[in-house]
């Protein structure tokens, strides 16, 4: 029962760190995946296309963390933490799905609704990362 309530607030997992409902809740989820298809030129005719291969894959997480609940005020410089170790992290969907490994490229900050000594309550946060394998 433990675990069963451990994952269904799990969104999402980055290596060691958890996306989810008592996190670091992401609102949005974009993926984007190129696909390279280059033109060979041919002489009197239009360029043909040929397929050499997948291209980039990321995803961009964009959410809201209020700091007075639960994860706290840390989960971003965590992230940045994951992110300067320069490995990349096994990325694993809140259903189970493995699906590869990740890096972070980005991690961007936005502040607001202040607390006295300029404690941030509410971080709006966007996550950039990129396929590895």
């Amino acid at each position: 029962m433990i675990g069963y309530t451990l994952i269904s607030f799990m969104m999402m997992r980055l290596g060691d760190f958890a996306f989810g409902i008592n996190t670091a809740a992401y609102d949005e989820l974009r993926r984007s995946t190129e696909y390279k298809w280059p033109a060979q030129e041919r002489f009197g005719q239009r360029d043909t296309l040929q397929y050499t291969g997948p291209g980039n894959d990321t995803i961009t997480l964009t959410g809201t963390i209020l700091t007075a609940y639960r994860g706290g005020s840390g989960q971003l410089q965590r992230l940045r933490n994951l992110a300067a170790q320069g490995q990349p992290q096994f990325l694993i969907s809140g259903l189970g799905m493995v699906m590869g490994r990740w890096v972070i490229e980005r991690v961007e900050e936005g502040q607001t609704t202040f607390a006295a000594a300029g404690h941030p309550r509410k971080q709006e946060f966007t996550v950039q990362l990129r396929r590895f394998d």
